[in-house]
């Protein structure tokens, strides 16, 4: 466990950390992030005894930091953003380096090997870290803070400079390694934070500005819910049926996105969850639903706002097929025969919105990932 108490630091006359308190329990993934001079670079060199603070205390897993760093430090594996490599070494060479560091009483063999495996840098163990890609490089980054079995792990920028598939990669390791040890992470690829961590701390001006959930930072950020449904049919009489929809606050049409059809904008109370009963109404009366999008705000969105204090435009997020599937399955049996072909054609156009959070097979050609 962390425990960030009344966390201050001045740089001359300017106060980087304003009083913050956080919370980082066993075995959760934080999510650490800020705007560029928000506080988090200091908070994070504070947290792994880089610096000082000023004032406040930092306790990790019941040790103060300031008082006992080299105990504190023995709990922390720390991956910088640029990973500490020696470039001349070979992965071998270099992770047996660090074991030697940082005194370990474990078996140094079986240790190594076991990090290896579990990080994929096996099949590179032999070679010299020059030669390796940005992901392999990042890999033995990750390796070398897992030596010596830390409870915590301090992550900064752990998939800066990857491609799409090393980042995934990444974050499936981050969540494996998040089952056995407690996580910070910080970045600035907010859909990373987003699909990694169990709750998140923003931090804006030397203070935390935000400490929640993202689903309940929605909740917090976003004072309504729409959902925007594009349907074939009679634009008068569609505007009236689903006015009528216990729960629907307001309702407009946009303009004709396809011949005879057009985008219903549908603003919805608190708790209300109108898919069912829209759905039912539509068919029917032997209309078409072709669409709907659940208007959700990203991590993005709820950044910027609780940043820079701006309305951000939310953005769409299209109902996933399987989510259309059950929803037409509450629609009556005569009526959703009648329409379930061109409904289930409809919900197939939308693109799949999921995350793979399973593992995809590593393959090194020449040191690449």
């Amino acid at each position: 466990m962390i425990e960030v108490k009344n966390l201050t630091k001045h740089y001359g006359s300017k106060k980087a950390l304003d009083d913050i308190s956080f919370t980082v329990n066993d075995g959760e993934i934080l999510g650490f992030l800020g705007p560029n001079g928000a506080g988090k670079s200091t908070t994070m060199n504070i947290l792994t005894g880089y610096i000082s603070a000023t004032d406040g205390e930092v306790l990790i897993n019941g040790i103060d930091i300031l008082d006992d760093p080299t105990a504190a430090k023995k709990e922390i594996g720390y991956l910088p953003e640029l990973p500490p490599l020696y470039l001349d070494m070979t992965v071998k060479e270099y992770l047996s380096f660090v074991y030697d560091l940082k005194k370990c009483k474990i078996p140094k063999q079986a240790h190594l090997e076991e990090i290896c495996k579990l990080v994929k840098i096996s099949d590179v163990y032999n070679r010299v870290i020059k030669h390796l890609s940005k992901g392999y490089k990042q890999r033995v980054g990750m390796a070398q803070a897992l030596i010596g079995n830390p409870k915590i792990l301090i992550l900064d920028e752990p998939t800066v400079g990857l491609d799409p598939k090393q980042i995934l990669d990444i974050r499936n390791l981050i969540k494996r390694l998040g089952k056995k040890h407690t996580v910070i992470l910080s970045s600035h690829i907010l859909s990373e934070i987003q699909a990694v961590c169990d709750r998140i701390v923003i931090i804006n001006q030397g203070v935390i500005a935000a400490d929640d959930t993202t689903e309940n930072l929605t909740k917090t950020v976003s004072d309504d819910l729409r959902y925007t449904a594009r349907i074939d049919g009679p634009r008068e009489e569609i505007l009236k049926v689903i006015g009528t929809i216990p729960g629907v606050r307001e309702v407009t049409a946009e303009m004709e996105r396809e011949p005879g059809a057009y985008d219903y904008e549908i603003e919805v109370e608190e708790d209300s969850d109108i898919r069912r009963e829209l759905f039912k109404r539509i068919a029917g009366r032997n209309w078409y639903m072709l669409g709907l999008k659940s208007n959700e705000m990203t991590l993005e969105d709820i950044f910027l706002k609780i940043t820079m204090g701006s309305d951000v435009k939310i953005k769409s997020k299209p109902v996933d097929e399987d989510t259309h599937r059950k929803l037409m399955e509450q629609v009556d049996g005569a009526v959703a025969v009648a329409n379930a072909v061109d409904i289930a054609n409809a919900a197939q156009s939308a693109p799949d919105i999921n995350e793979s959070d399973g593992e995809e097979e590593e393959k090194a050609d020449g040191g690449e990932m």
